[in-house]
């Protein structure tokens, strides 16, 4: 596609903080939104100020947001042209996007084909290869049923491995083997959960990294052959494999070769006719990137993003969606200072365990650098039945250490009641001197934890 495909109302199939930011850059454009609910929902902010809202079925989200049939029979009911999943739910489902193009309507999101191609991370790996971004060592395709050649792979590879299932995600399908004698048991278990989580009992195999970075490089593409990459970010703070904190661009890293993996990056969104945003994960060690997966959709971090090169991304694939051309060259996208995310959970600081129930205070923060993204004001109920994401601050500063400042200022003024949060867990990783350093690996949040809980 690239015609122009215009449209004025969108559905959001989305609930949340991210649902409030996609309406908002709706707005901005002057589309008119729709919002879909669940009855537990019915309150919530976007739901409010939206130009229509429906619900479209009870709490839990497999009878809602996870409904395909709910959404497209909603955005028929209230004449909605066009549907932004934003992330989660059903943001990664090539069936999904197939059937909302089937429809007649537009997914503000790449195709199908490409959803596919990128979430099944062994087809991703060998497109990667194919455009030249570097991956992780391991198998070329899916483990062999043979234990005898898994052994072989494994051993080539070279211990420690990690056994991951294809359809994998959120940290969820793998598991990681440190010798010969683990493996078999391994392979049975990944493939288990795998059939279980995901449907595909599909399994590879890489090599294990003791100490690497996450870094992440987001991509912009239009459906005239324009890729663009805007810089890195770095994701390494992480518990269970859940991101905690989030800074741009990625401390330490020369520039160079940030340029050259986003490039390689922009090559590969080229080859296979990626449109929209998207965001290529990488694991960093030892001055070497290594490809792990792609997340077809925008990222929950998107905002330091935003804060260090001044693109609005959600409002790029609107325009993208309606077969707008980009506007802006490579050469044209330039990191200014520094930005750091920090998510408010609603759950335990200690036990981690989710804190569902009324807000009966909410305070936020202010100052100069700070945006705060988020759906709840005092009295909204934290319902127990999604995600427990209920805010995001972002610092910016000219340096990571102003931004550093900046964001400490503003977890001390923030202050909330009637559910636990994580803001303790905050405020202490900042003050954390390896923190401050930068450039902490992926391990390094479970090794602090752990030892914050020592005898």
């Amino acid at each position: 596609m690239n015609g122009q495909r215009r449209f004025g109302r969108v559905l959001i199939a989305n609930r949340g903080e991210i649902a409030l930011r996609i309406q908002r850059a709706c707005r901005a454009l002057g589309l008119e939104t729709v919002a879909v609910h669940s009855e537990a929902d019915a309150e919530s902010r976007h739901v409010r100020a939206a130009d229509i809202a429906l619900c479209i079925g009870p709490p839990a989200a497999s009878r809602s947001y996870l409904d395909p049939d709910a959404l497209l029979l909603a955005a028929r009911a209230t004449g909605a042209s066009a549907i932004h999943p934003g992330y989660g739910f059903l943001s990664e489902n090539a069936d999904f996007a197939d059937a909302v193009e089937a429809a007649g309507l537009t997914f503000i999101g790449p195709t199908g084909a490409s959803i596919r191609l990128m979430g099944d991370k062994i087809t991703a790996k060998r497109a990667m290869r194919a455009a030249g971004v570097p991956c992780v060592p391991g198998s070329d395709g899916p483990l062999p049923p043979a234990l005898d050649e898994i052994h072989a792979l494994a051993k080539q590879v070279g211990y420690p491995v990690i056994v991951k299932a294809s359809g994998g995600g959120g940290g969820r399908g793998m598991r990681v083997v440190w010798t010969e004698g683990d493996l078999a048991e391994a392979v049975t278990l990944t493939a288990k959960e795998a059939q279980q989580a995901f449907g595909n009992p599909t399994l590879y195999l890489e090599r294990f990294m003791q100490k690497p970075r996450h870094v992440e490089i987001q991509v912009l593409c239009d459906t005239h052959g324009t890729a663009l990459w805007l810089g890195a970010r770095d994701c390494s703070l992480q518990r269970r494999h859940q991101k905690v904190i989030e800074e741009a661009p990625a401390p330490g890293i020369p520039p160079a070769l940030i340029a050259e993996i986003g490039e390689s990056c922009a090559e590969a969104c080229r080859r296979i006719g990626y449109r929209g945003a998207g965001t290529f994960e990488f694991l960093y060690e030892d001055g070497i990137f290594a490809f792990i997966e792609m997340n077809t959709r925008v990222q929950v971090e998107h905002p330091i993003t935003e804060a260090t090169t001044g693109i609005d991304i959600v409002c790029a694939q609107l325009r993208i969606a309606q077969g707008e051309p980009l506007d802006i060259r490579q050469e044209d996208i330039l990191t200014h200072g520094h930005a750091i995310e920090c998510r408010i959970n609603a759950e335990d600081p200690l036990s981690f365990m989710p804190s569902p129930g009324l807000v009966s205070r909410w305070d936020l923060p202010g100052g100069a650098g700070i945006r705060i993204d988020t759906h709840v004001t005092a009295g909204y109920t934290v319902p127990p039945y999604y995600d427990s994401l209920i805010g995001k601050i972002i610092a910016h500063g000219a340096t990571r250490e102003q931004a550093i400042a900046r964001l400490r200022v503003a977890l001390a003024e923030m202050r909330v009641e009637g559910v636990s949060t994580n803001l303790p867990l905050h405020r202490d990783i900042l003050a954390d001197p390896h923190f401050q350093a930068g450039g902490v690996d992926i391990h390094y949040l479970e090794r602090w934890l752990a030892e914050r809980v020592a005898p």
